[in-house]
Order: structure tokens, then C-alpha cells, then sequence
């Protein structure tokens, strides 16, 4: 009996490592996070957490709703509910009481959704200006560079631009192809390759300021973004996405840009709006950025043709 015993136990052990591993680390953080949120909301009205009902978790939603947007309702519903599964219990999140109650404040609060700033050609070249303006490392001022405009060029998030490795870069005649081991929407790490062609304005090229900075920097293995020391030496610790979010905050600040509603997707979305604005197709796109639906890709093109295709441009006054 003991030895069954251990057994279902080392079977459960091991299911919740697999549940866990389905998930990127930054999924679980969040998930932790807004389940934080919820067991604070819980714990002062002396609700139960964790099994909660789905009659508390309504309460909690309309809660919410006074200050935050539908997107954050629906991920805070995600997040209790994967919490729930993790620790063996089942939270009904179909339940009527749920649905209605969402739908009830979907109407009441409207369903537009405004998303961070894309990072657009104008601020691009804004950005690369101010950063060789610097009175700084010149070997850093590179790295920045390289950063961002790597993330704008293969629409990359914030994630994948720190995860890349020199073992997964091959420089060929016409650019250079990029590896992606896993991103948000390849768990399974199934993978894909970017393929960045050279610009004619080796200021603004991607490929180019690479590999300037890899050449610069010797580096021949493991992550190609790093960490600067407090002295401004190069260390071999790979960058944290939250870097990227600041540099790109700091820099537009720098040029005189108001930087509040830009974020570390502005890179991404600014490749698909301007993809989209000068003529690319919804699949070429999407074979860049990896976006699995044509959803968002659609918003992007919608976006960047709001002027273009008016109806208004054919009224004559």
C-alpha cells in the first residue's frame, strides 16, 4: 500500500511539472500575479480562494471592471481558473453567472480596445539618431541599436529578441536567417526562421549594426544580447525583456517623444503596420511575425490603411 502509495504520488508530482512546463514562465508569473489580486479581493470580503465559486469570481469581475479594461478582466478570469486546474480544482468558467456578468460589462464599457503605440519608421529613424548621439560606450550604444532594430525588422517580441543565441543566427549573402527555438504562440517549440535582407541604408539596417556588434563584442556562443556591468564591461548574462521595454522608453524620451503608450510589442506592431502601409499581404506578414490567426494581422492592415482607403478622400469640396 505504501508503494502505491508513492507512486500516485511521484504520478502527481510529475503531472503538475508537465501542467507547468505547458506554460512559459512568464505565463505562470502572471498567473501568480493576478491570482494575488484575486485572493486579496478575497481575503477581505472573507470569500474562499482556492476552491472559489463561480458567484465570487462574478463579484470579483465587477470588481474589477470599475477601473479596468475588458482584456484584464478576461486574462484575471484565465489566470483564477488555470490556478484552480493546477492545484487539482475545478472551477466552472462557462457558468451563466460568469458569462452574463461579463457580457453585461462588455456593453456597458465597450469593446475597443486600445493597445500600446506602434514604433513607426519616423520613430525608428528618430530612435537610431539620438542613440549614436550619445556621449556613451560606444559598444553599448551598438548593442541598443542592434536591439531594436533586430526587434523591429523580424517583428519580434520582447521575448524572443532576448532568448535569440548566436547558434541561432546564419549570416548568408542576402541577409540573415534567425532561428526562433519557442515563442508565445509555439509552446511546443516546433520553431521557425526569420529571414532579415540587408537595407540599403546601413544606418537603419539590422543586419549590418549586428554584425558590427557581434564582431566588436567576439561573441561566438550563447545569448547575443547581454548585460553591461557598472563599470560598462560586457558580461556573458543574457538581458531580461523588461530591458527592452526600457530602452525603447528611454530612447524616444531622449528624442522628445512622449513614450507612455509605448511598450515593448510597439516593435512588433510597428513592423505589421508599416509591412502593412507599404503594401505587404496578411500572409507575408504573418510568415514575420508568427501570428498563428489573421485577427490581429487584419487589425494591423485595417490600421494602417485608415487614411489610404477613405471614403472621404473621394468627396470633393
Amino acid at each position: 500500500m505504501n508503494e502505491l502509495t508513492t507512486d500516485l504520488k511521484s504520478l502527481h508530482e510529475a503531472t503538475l511539472g508537465n501542467l507547468k512546463s505547458s506554460k512559459a514562465n512568464n505565463t505562470l508569473r502572471a498567473y501568480k500575479s493576478d491570482f494575488k489580486d484575486f485572493s486579496a479581493f478575497c481575503a477581505k470580503h472573507g470569500f474562499n480562494t482556492l476552491p472559489t465559486e463561480p458567484k465570487i469570481v462574478s463579484l470579483y469581475l465587477t470588481h474589477l471592471s470599475k477601473n479596468s479594461k475588458i482584456s484584464t478582466l478576461r486574462r484575471r478570469l484565465v489566470s483564477i481558473s488555470m490556478v484552480h486546474k493546477l492545484k487539482g480544482h475545478y472551477l466552472d468558467t462557462k457558468h451563466p453567472i460568469i458569462v452574463e456578468n461579463l457580457m453585461g460589462i462588455r456593453r456597458i464599457k465597450g469593446s475597443i480596445q486600445k493597445g500600446k503605440k506602434p514604433l513607426l519608421i519616423n520613430h525608428l529613424k528618430l530612435i537610431i539618431n539620438v542613440i549614436n548621439e550619445q556621449k556613451v560606450n560606444e559598444v553599448k550604444k551598438l548593442r541598443d541599436k542592434s536591439i531594436i532594430l533586430i526587434g523591429f525588422g523580424g517583428g519580434f517580441r520582447r521575448t524572443e529578441i532576448i532568448s535569440i543565441d548566436y547558434e541561432d543566427l546564419e549570416f548568408v549573402s542576402e541577409g540573415l536567417k534567425i532561428y526562433i527555438k519557442k515563442s508565445k504562440t509555439d509552446q511546443f517549440g516546433e520553431g521557425m526562421i526569420k529571414g532579415l535582407p540587408y537595407f540599403s541604408n546601413e544606418i537603419y539596417c539590422p543586419v549590418t549594426n549586428l554584425k558590427k556588434w557581434l564582431e566588436v563584442t567576439q561573441i561566438k556562443s550563447g545569448p547575443i544580447f547581454r548585460r553591461f556591468s557598472k563599470g560598462s564591461s560586457l558580461t556573458d548574462k543574457r538581458l531580461t525583456d523588461q530591458s527592452v521595454v526600457l530602452l525603447i522608453k528611454k530612447y524616444l524620451n531622449l528624442a522628445g517623444i512622449e513614450n507612455k503608450n509605448f511598450a515593448g510589442h510597439s516593435l512588433r506592431s510597428g513592423f505589421a503596420t508599416v509591412a502593412a502601409e507599404s503594401g505587404a499581404d496578411e500572409r507575408s506578414i504573418m510568415a514575420m511575425t508568427g501570428h498563428k490567426t489573421t485577427q490581429m494581422v487584419r487589425r494591423y492592415i485595417r490600421e494602417a490603411n485608415i487614411f489610404k482607403n477613405n471614403a472621404l478622400n473621394k468627396i470633393k469640396i
